[in-house]
């Protein structure tokens, strides 16, 4: 009976140790703590594409508004 709960005393122990260093892992691997820069360098890059596609299209606009004769001219 002795060895039984030393055994089932020890079991539960080494769940609990390895259940706790399983979660402490995944926490240091989570996208969020491992590269917290990253997600805000893609940000910074999404916008600024967003704005050079912005200029591209004010320029090309430009471009067909003189090439057309519509400059000045609103439609």
């Amino acid at each position: 009976m002795t060895r039984r709960l030393f055994y089932i005393t020890l079991g539960a122990t080494a769940g609990v140790l390895i259940v706790r260093k399983l979660t402490q892992t995944a926490e240091k691997l989570a996208p969020s703590k491992a590269i917290p820069g990253a997600l805000g360098n893609l940000a910074d890059a999404i916008r600024q594409f967003g704005e050079d596609v912005r200029e591209g299209m004010a320029e090309r606009e430009a471009e067909l508004r003189e090439g057309l004769g519509l400059d000045g001219h609103e439609v």
